[in-house]
């Protein structure tokens, strides 16, 4: 992913007001993102922890959108989930349902869309490798690193379109 600077982020916000987009904290290590080894950026918001956001590439610009993550989605939870973006498997906790307000009179009427996706929106890093899916083994899978990515981008864009 091509380097993103805090006012790119802000911009880039699709589906809430400027204001939140204002109000935003960015992620805690910004300024030492792998940014070579990342297909989007994600995070989780540090100063409001039900809050997501995620910004990716879309016809070569930055376009990005706020998610609110389901009330529990990381408590007691053991069985075994997978992401729908990346298609890690993952324990305790370690996919949410992230809802995202749709673009437009629909998401201001209410109207929002749900994935699961990995809690801390870190999929390029377990695609990479660059982070372990604790107490989960990787799935057998025979696609390359790249076939991957463009799986889990797709599967981002698919998601992106529905809003």
């Amino acid at each position: 992913m091509k380097p993103l600077t805090e006012d790119d982020i802000r911009k880039a916000m699709a589906n809430v007001s400027k204001g939140e987009a204002g109000r935003m904290s960015l992620p805690r290590d910004f300024a030492e993102l792998p940014w070579d080894d990342l297909d989007f950026l994600g995070w989780r918001d540090p100063g409001a922890p039900e809050r997501a956001w995620l910004v990716a590439d879309r016809d070569g610009r930055p376009f990005g959108i706020g998610l609110r993550v389901a009330s529990g989605a990381a408590r007691g939870f053991t069985s075994r989930s997978i992401c729908s973006i990346c298609l890690t498997p993952r324990t305790g906790g370690g996919v949410a349902l992230m809802t995202a307000p749709r673009i437009g009179p629909a998401g201001r009427q209410g109207n929002s869309v749900g994935q699961y996706i990995c809690s801390d929106l870190a999929c390029s890093l377990y695609l990479r490798g660059r982070k372990g899916s604790a107490g989960v083994g990787d799935m057998d899978e025979h696609l390359s690193l790249d076939e991957r990515i463009d799986r889990a981008l797709g599967n981002l864009r698919a998601f992106l379109e529905r809003l």
